[in-house]
């Protein structure tokens, strides 16, 4: 152990928070959660204590320390996984013992919303949080906030009609009517607003509603709110995982990099990243991704379905940025601090133009795919690039210039990029997802949509029927009546004979 890393053992405080281990290289190689930073932390160094080679082989590695401190055990936890998604330390994997990751689940759009935890994510519309590393955490600190935001884990939720769960308070009983659908969803964005981070804007929303419901003399609902409060309170207290294992801005090194680098007055607050996908020209979209304080705010999230034909990427970014900062927009989603384009020197000039010409001056920079580029334009990216603190944060960093554009090459390993790099493949994420289900359902649509009469039931009978949609148009005449009728079996009739005559 050097010199350097002895004394930032002795200054690790007594609170819980986030620690990350770093090589010789300055690349975070562990990131993990502590419920005492100061203990956690001490354990890896204590030559009496047993560890097994792949604890020792990182113990070996560790050079440098760094941490952040966070009020609750559950907000390390949930900081723990967004910061092993933005690094993707290599022990972080050598350590899981080969356990799939974990999420939590949350389909708030169904009729009967649950919480439940999964290690397969879908593209179901449902929200997903995580990976979580360790499920026995995830799941004992969804008991504790289960009291403080009830949530169903099942529509039914024991059997032989047993109430326990609404009777106790953890079941918001929407079967029988206890609470409203709509409801229990607000509650449920709550509890997604505290798996994302804002535990100090919701205690201090709730705090404002309880002054309100008591100034209206509504008291039975501000003991409600007074409750709730103590209970968000009372999980400093609680021990979710001992030492088994609201970001402060100045402490998040990827930001604090991107505004000593770029010349910006603060760190980038809110980020927002745009993609855009299509294949062949078809099913254009563009997605916008948002990230406040360094982590993703999926309810920010927006998905763009191009007006712009074809395969002009250019077009199509120059179109989507015009979207995002027309009047409406900005008063609604407010502006970025920064935006990050995904692609080279062509897509990041076609978003300028598009801000300039809507008289904005947010600061824009790319990320090209390749080298993992900065691509900053010299004149009109309203960013002031500085080459002295380019060096600083990565000592094999190359810069390339020509009249235009600045290039800048940090390694692949720094804080900056591994920052950027998680907004740009977020972004990117969105964007596929999006336009892979308009590719789906036009590949689902048919000529047998448009025929008038015919509706949705229909459609699955016809199919049912005669096996696929090339079935129903080989099939005769009277079976065709036997389903629909003679008029509507007559109008099909045309459409077959139709669709034959232009399939020639």
């Amino acid at each position: 152990m050097n010199k350097a890393l002895a004394e930032k053992l002795k200054e690790l405080p007594k609170t819980p928070g986030v620690y990350f281990h770093k090589n010789s290289k300055d690349e975070i190689i562990y990131v993990g959660k502590a419920a005492v930073l100061r203990n956690r932390v001490r354990q890896y160094f204590q030559k009496s204590r047993a560890r097994d080679p792949k604890t020792e082989a990182l113990v070996e590695e560790i050079v440098d320390l760094e941490w952040i401190e966070v009020e609750t055990e559950i907000d390390a936890l949930f900081l723990e996984a967004e910061m092993i998604r933005r690094y993707q330390p290599p022990y972080n994997i050598l350590l899981r013992d080969d356990k799939s990751l974990q999420y939590v689940r949350i389909d708030i759009n169904s009729q009967h919303p649950t919480v439940t935890m999964t290690r397969r994510p879908l593209d179901d519309g449902a929200e997903y949080f995580g990976p979580y590393i360790q499920g026995y955490a995830v799941k004992r600190a969804l008991r504790l906030l289960r009291r403080i935001f009830p949530f169903a884990t099942r529509e039914k939720e024991a059997t032989m009609g047993s109430k326990l769960y609404e009777q106790i308070g953890l079941d918001p009983g929407i079967a029988t009517g206890k609470t409203s659908l709509e409801e229990y969803r607000k509650n449920l964005r709550i509890l997604m607003s505290y798996l994302r981070g804002n535990r100090v804007k919701i205690v201090r929303a709730i705090e404002k509603e309880m002054k309100l419901a008591a100034k209206e003399q509504d008291f039975e609902k501000a003991a409600a709110l007074r409750n709730k409060l103590y209970e968000l309170n009372s999980l400093k207290k609680q021990i979710i995982f001992s030492d088994r294992e609201f970001m402060d801005l100045s402490k998040d090194r990827g930001l604090q990099g991107l505004q000593e680098l770029l010349g910006l007055e603060s760190p980038p607050r809110r980020i927002e990243g745009y993609d855009i996908s299509h294949m062949s020209g078809t099913d254009n979209v563009a997605s916008m991704v948002v990230f406040v304080s360094g982590m993703p705010l999926k309810s920010d999230y927006r998905k763009f379905k191009m007006r712009i034909k074809g395969n002009d990427d250019f077009a199509h970014m120059h179109e989507v940025i015009s979207r995002r900062l027309s009047p409406k927009n900005v008063k609604q989603w407010g502006k970025p601090n920064l935006f990050l384009i995904d692609g080279g020197k062509g897509q990041l000039q076609a978003a300028i133009r598009a801000r300039n010409e809507l008289g904005h001056d947010t600061p824009m920079i790319g990320l090209a795919k390749r080298e993992e580029e900065i691509v900053i334009h010299k004149e009109t990216s309203n960013v002031t690039f500085n080459i002295q603190i380019a060096k600083k944060l990565q000592f094999d960093s190359r810069v390339t210039e020509n009249e235009e554009f600045i290039l800048v090459e940090l390694g692949k390993n720094t804080d900056v990029v591994k920052l950027l790099q998680r907004v740009r493949d977020e972004s990117h994420r969105f964007a596929v997802t999006y336009h892979s289900t308009l590719k789906r359902n036009r590949q689902t649509t048919s000529w047998l949509d448009e025929v008038p009469g015919i509706g949705v039931a229909t459609r699955k009978k016809l199919i049912r029927e005669f096996g696929s949609v090339r079935g129903v148009m080989q099939a005769r005449t009277a079976d065709l009546e036997k389903i629909l009728g003679e008029k509507k079996a007559a109008i099909l009739k045309q459409y077959i004979r139709a669709h034959k005559k232009s399939a020639i």
